[in-house]
C-alpha cells in the first residue's frame, strides 16, 4: 500500500480589484494547476464553497509590488482581502509570495503554449494562470 500521507490541497489566489485568478494543488501540494478566474464580488462565496468540497489547509495569496518593491495601487485591497480572508476562515493558513513577476511569466508561458491571439487577451486566463504561477512559486520553497 502507499504510505505516503495524503495532505490538504493548497490554493493559489491572484486578487483583482475585478478578477481573482484560482490555482489548485494536487493533495501531495507538488503540482499547481490553474483552476478558473471569478468576479471579485464572488470570491467569499466561491471559497466557502470550495472549502465545503475539498480538503485545503493553506491559501497562497500573491502579494503585489512595483519592481522596486514598493506597494503597487493594488497592495490596500490584497491586504484587505488577506483580513477578511483570515477572520472568515482562521483554520486556514495564508501564506503570501511575491507576485512581481507573475502576469508577465502568465503571458509569456500562455505565448509559449501558442494560445491564439484573441485568447491571450483574455484576462481571464492570465489571471487563472498567474495564481498558479503563484501556487507553484509556493510550493517549490516548501
Amino acid at each position: 500500500p502507499n504510505n505516503q500521507t495524503i495532505v490538504a490541497k493548497a490554493i493559489g489566489i491572484d486578487y483583482g480589484k475585478k478578477r481573482v485568478g484560482i490555482a489548485i494543488s494536487d493533495s501531495l501540494q507538488i503540482i499547481a494547476s490553474a483552476f478558473c478566474t471569478i468576479n471579485t464580488p464572488d470570491i467569499f462565496i466561491f471559497l466557502d464553497d470550495l472549502l465545503k468540497k475539498e480538503e485545503i489547509d493553506c491559501f497562497v495569496v500573491g502579494e503585489p509590488k512595483n519592481l522596486d518593491g514598493t506597494p503597487t495601487d493594488s497592495t490596500a485591497i490584497t491586504e484587505k482581502f488577506v483580513e477578511k480572508l483570515a477572520k472568515k476562515h482562521p483554520q486556514t493558513s495564508i501564506k503570501r509570495i511575491d507576485e512581481r513577476f507573475t502576469s508577465k511569466i502568465a503571458k509569456q508561458s500562455i505565448l509559449d503554449a501558442g494560445i491564439k491571439k484573441m485568447k491571450r487577451r483574455d484576462k481571464f486566463l492570465v489571471d487563472k494562470v498567474s495564481s498558479a504561477i503563484i501556487l507553484q512559486s509556493y510550493l517549490d520553497t516548501k
